[in-house]
């Protein structure tokens, strides 16, 4: 019989950690928190200093008995949840459950699930740390005032199921407000000038950058004619040459917010499907003969700091498969934001030699590209800078001058390994130019203006959306994920193409809130009560007198809310098309996964159908029916025959009307980083398109 009962939240953690332990230590799951605040009431007494009225979990009444009954037999009880504020809150509703002094040391806390880490965090339990519980209270507390005063709200006066909460309101804010901007955005055009130049056998592009030794913009068609006039002849003489050398650092390993943003941009992860996967990662895997590992250390951070430990490991496994050239030589500063706690490490591998490839057959596809991901990252940045070999070009012809750049690496570090992604997809390539010297005469092959607009700031993406929000210290790394799911399950944004745009309902909320709640909008008042809530979290400062200050102004602009809002009925978009079931009219609706159309005679006709757009080619497998674009439940768009089921063609590529010239086969458009391009789906023909 075991003598020591240690409490976890997930049944894979707690295997995990089980091997480490031993037969003495009994090691079981909560399945999360046990207590809440009741689903069916406010559960906040706001006259007796918004005490919380917690109560057991519906579904949770067995767990709890089979943790009281292992809990009785054991000599000593030790709660191991995450180590988080959540975690903290979660080893705090178990110790009252089931009767453990909170004042005793039955606290353990590790950022890594390994051997090592659980054996020292046994040698050294500790009290419940209440100012942790108190700052994941009064967070609790303040989003349930918000959400069960404005929900009921929105309810009786917009439509049933809407809710309301500081974090969503404001994302949704950014998300309207980027739209607003790209509706009223007014392109301004400008123009361009592009150049092919030949020295020896080697050819070069340039673009133009001046006249008479100064820049100049280029507005107008009749500017770039007077610049195409004025130069005379073929050649143009190289007046300057720059060469320098530049050091490139490498990023730091990732925190939460920068995991979720890589994971979108390498991967096309969704930031749910991120942390769920780094959750299984740092629970554990099981790697065979080895046992149960976790792979990566706690993924909920905002600290770039990694172990002394793990440095000294990064470090001889980069001069092992690198190089002592390889190997970092100057520290690494810690850029600390203003808003970060630093309370763990970066997300990173328990041992850099958990190489991914020695993990693939242990792994899942998700699993191993997201592991890849952490694994070289952290490498990656105990690793030498990279050295680039840069060159400028001045070229000159009667006063207009051409500017060509390039650049080579000339040692390539951190960059052998990994490269950060950025939002536009692209990846640095090096630009080749010949060894040009000031003097030279080369000559013009090509000129070519072109004709540009200003364009709009692009919507927002999951990662440019998670970004944004912890740049204005909006929300902490716990709750990005979640409240990305929720405006959307809500139908208050939709993602088009991989970016968020706003519903009609969202722009209809918003605008109430607006209206009778500007402080939950309020980019600098969200921000501050982060703020305050860490200020808990360090124990200066009272999370009852937080709430108060908070909730004085907002309890009369509810009673304000109450008698002036006023209903807003939200009308269905006709479909322009009739029921093919009873006759009704269709109408446009906004489900979880965006758009559909729906029977306006509901309840009474359920009718639904998906919102498909003829793209004018004729299927090429049934030559009946036309390809019609679709979406996946996800957002993704694809294309298949009106005809199915009774046809079953689907390509994800987008079909063009007219065949291989080459074997008369399907011609679809393909997307790269490069552009878009035609290709066969049989042969080997393809076609540039831009």
């Amino acid at each position: 019989m075991a003598d020591y009962l240690v409490i976890v939240e997930s049944p894979a953690k707690a295997k995990t950690i089980g091997k480490y332990l031993g037969k003495k230590y009994a090691v079981k799951a909560s399945m999360g928190h046990v207590r809440d605040l009741p689903k069916s009431q406010m559960g906040v007494d706001v006259q007796k200093d918004f005490e919380p009225r917690y109560i057991t979990i519906r579904g949770k009444g067995p767990v709890l008995k089979e943790l009281k009954t292992a809990a009785k037999k054991a000599k000593k009880i030790y709660l191991a949840a995450d180590p988080d504020r959540e975690g903290e809150a979660i080893a705090w509703h178990l110790a009252h459950s089931l009767g453990v002094d909170q004042d005793s040391e039955c606290r353990v806390v590790f950022n890594e699930i390994t051997k090592q880490a659980i054996k020292d965090a046994f040698k050294t339990p500790r009290k419940i740390n209440m100012n942790l519980v108190d700052a994941q209270q009064a967070r609790r507390i303040l989003d349930r005032l918000v959400g069960y005063n404005i929900s009921p709200l929105l309810w009786k006066k917009v439509k049933k199921g809407l809710s309301a909460g500081r974090v969503q309101s404001v994302a949704v804010k950014l998300i309207t407000e980027r739209e607003k901007e790209i509706n009223d955005f007014v392109p301004e055009e400008y123009w361009s000038i592009e150049a092919n130049f030949q020295l020896d056998q080697n050819s070069f592009d340039a673009k133009f950058y001046g006249t008479d030794g100064k820049r100049k913009s280029l507005s107008s068609e009749e500017e770039v004619q007077q610049i195409l006039q004025r130069m005379k002849g073929e050649q143009f003489l190289v007046t300057s040459v720059t060469k320098k050398e530049r050091k490139r650092n490498p990023v730091a390993p990732f925190t939460t917010s920068s995991l979720q943003q890589e994971a979108a941009r390498k991967l096309n992860f969704r930031a749910k499907k991120t942390m769920m996967i780094a959750q299984q990662l740092y629970e554990g895997i099981d790697l065979g003969k080895e046992g149960t590992v976790g792979l990566i250390t706690y993924m909920r951070t905002d600290s770039t700091r990694i172990s002394d430990t793990a440095k000294a490991e990064a470090k001889q496994y980069i001069e092992g498969q690198f190089g002592k050239d390889y190997v970092r030589k100057e520290k690494r500063t810690e850029k600390k934001s203003t808003n970060a706690q630093d309370a763990h490490e970066a997300v990173r591998p328990t041992s850099v030699f958990y190489e991914p490839k020695k993990m693939k057959e242990y792994l899942s596809r998700d699993q191993l590209r997201l592991y890849r991901l952490i694994w070289e990252r952290m490498v990656a940045s105990e690793m030498a800078s990279a050295i680039m070999d840069t060159m400028s070009v001045d070229l000159e012809n009667e006063g207009v001058i051409f500017r060509a750049n390039g650049s080579k690496v000339k040692f390539a570090g951190f960059m052998k390994l990994y490269i950060e992604g950025n939002d536009d997809g692209d990846q640095d390539e090096e630009s080749f130019l010949p060894d040009l010297k000031e003097g030279n005469k080369v000559e013009k092959q090509e000129i070519q203006p072109n004709q540009h607009f200003t364009q709009p700031p692009p919507r927002y993406t999951e990662a440019r959306l998670v970004k944004t929000l912890e740049e204005l210290g909006i929300g902490r790394p716990s709750t990005y994920a979640p409240t990305l799911d929720t405006i959307q399950r809500r139908g208050y944004v939709a993602l088009e193409e991989k970016r968020f745009i706003p519903t009609e309902l969202g722009g209809i909320v918003l605008e109430l809130i607006v209206e009778f709640f500007p402080e939950i909008l309020d980019v600098e008042f969200t921000a501050k009560m982060e703020t305050d809530l860490d200020a808990v979290e360090e124990g200066s400062n009272n999370w009852v007198s937080i709430i108060d200050g908070f909730y004085k102004d907002f309890e009369q602009r509810l009673s304000v809310a109450e008698e002036e809002m006023k209903e807003v009925e939200i009308k269905d978009e006709p479909a322009g098309e009739d029921c093919e079931k009873c006759g009704h009219e269709m109408v446009y609706k906004m489900g979880r996964y965006g758009k559909f159309m729906a029977c306006s005679n509901f309840p009474d006709c359920r009718n639904t159908k998906a919102i498909v757009k003829d793209i004018g080619v004729t299927c090429p497998t049934c030559h009946k029916g036309e390809i019609v674009e679709r979406k996946s439940k996800k957002r993704r768009v694809f294309y298949g025959c009106n005809r199915y089921p009774e046809c079953d063609f689907l390509s994800w590529d987008k079909p063009i009307n007219r065949p291989c010239p080459k074997c008369q086969s399907l011609l679809v458009e393909k997307k790269s980083k490069k552009g878009i391009h035609v290709q066969c789906t049989k042969c080997d023909y393809k076609e540039e398109t831009n």
